[in-house]
């Protein structure tokens, strides 16, 4: 069967998460000022980027909700013994200054206008509705997109099958007609495939490896792959 529609991830896929993480978090910290526990901004931006990994894996377990897992990170980079009324008003400082640095990656644009009329669109994001809907459409994209399903209302993360599945019936299709298209092998790409989606992996720093994942290193190279040969299994699909 051929692909009909592409589910989208968004963090780091089409929007420049990282960039806009570091850079709001910098401006954040040179008004607040470093916390002790730092030799420069540099590492405290460092830790920031590894506590917001450690807790959001333990919130696509289930181990925590979307504001605790805010408030971990918070009291894990600043002070454990912070108030989650002080950690609240912390994190929304920050966002501030994050929100002020969004930005799509610059091929974002061009690969959706080009696969507007031949492929149905949807997102599925490990994060909250509200965050998402508000970032795509002060990205101005969020009328690309038919649905949008994020972990925090399904209940489901990625890599579960069910999470995928839950985007495919909102598009109406079955996972065989749907690719997956994220930044991180396992969560994206493996996750999408072991649910019966095709897995495309968006690995932007070329980090490679992985031969059992289709992949592609910018999303240029998306249309020609959908267009090319939508089974993805061929022996020629990237001849």
């Amino acid at each position: 069967m051929a692909i009909r529609a592409v589910l989208w991830d968004i963090d780091d896929t089409i929007f420049d998460y990282s960039a806009a993480s570091r850079s709001g978090m910098r401006t954040h910290l040179g008004i607040e000022g470093l916390p002790r526990a730092y030799a420069s901004v540099e590492s405290a931006l460092d830790h920031w980027h590894e506590v917001t990994a450690y807790h959001w894996a333990r919130f696509a377990a289930g181990e925590t909700d979307w504001e605790g897992q805010r408030r971990d990170r918070v009291r894990a980079f600043v002070d454990d013994d912070m108030s989650d009324e002080s950690a609240d008003a912390w994190y929304e400082r920050h966002v501030a200054h994050y929100e002020a640095a969004w930005s799509l990656f610059p091929d974002a644009l061009p690969v959706l206008d080009v696969l507007a009329e031949d492929y149905r669109h949807a997102v599925l994001s490990n994060s909250s509705l509200r965050n998402q809907e508000r970032k795509l459409r002060t990205l101005g994209v969020r009328d690309r997109f038919e649905a949008l399903l994020c972990a925090a209302e399904l209940g489901i993360a990625k890599p579960e099958a069910a999470a995928f599945h839950a985007g495919c019936e909102a598009l109406g299709l079955p996972p065989e007609d749907v690719v997956y298209v994220g930044d991180q092998p396992d969560i994206d790409a493996r996750g999408a495939d072991d649910a019966g989606l095709k897995g495309v992996w968006l690995d932007r720093s070329g980090a490679g490896g992985r031969p059992e994942l289709v992949r592609i290193t910018g999303l240029d190279q998306l249309p020609g792959l959908l267009r090319r040969d939508t089974r993805f299994g061929a022996p020629d699909t990237f001849g």
